[in-house]
């Protein structure tokens, strides 16, 4: 394995989202919106969506995961992420992508998710 190859110590996992955007917590609200058909907490609580990204254009790139890589909506997921934050008023485009690295561990869930859930 070369140096380059080898991630840089101290860089995250996960990158940092467009926070200081003016449409994040509109994209976040949405991303709420969505909901594992299994379990009855939504996606973003959940600790399912890693990154949103918003350029100055308003274009929206989210990186995301699944409980796990068998679960039976893999395939729809993602689309149902990109309709939800498309409908936002003032967002461009959509990009969705789903990860498995870092994988997803209940450590990601949200307080309220956990107490949802019974694990608080």
């Amino acid at each position: 394995m070369t140096q380059e190859s080898q991630p840089i110590e101290g860089t995250p996992l996960i990158a940092p989202s467009s926070t200081d955007h003016p449409l994040h917590e509109a994209a976040v609200e949405a991303c709420r919106s969505v909901f594992d058909p299994e379990i009855p907490v939504n996606i973003y609580d959940l600790g399912l969506i890693y990154t949103i990204l918003i350029n100055e254009e308003s274009e929206v790139s989210v990186t995301m995961t699944l409980t796990a890589p068998g679960c039976p909506v893999a395939g729809e997921m993602p689309g149902w992420v990109e309709e939800a934050i498309s409908g936002v008023p003032g967002v461009k485009t959509v990009d969705v992508q789903l990860v498995w690295e870092p994988p997803w561990g209940m450590e990601m869930m949200s307080d309220e998710a956990r107490l949802e859930l019974g694990f608080m």
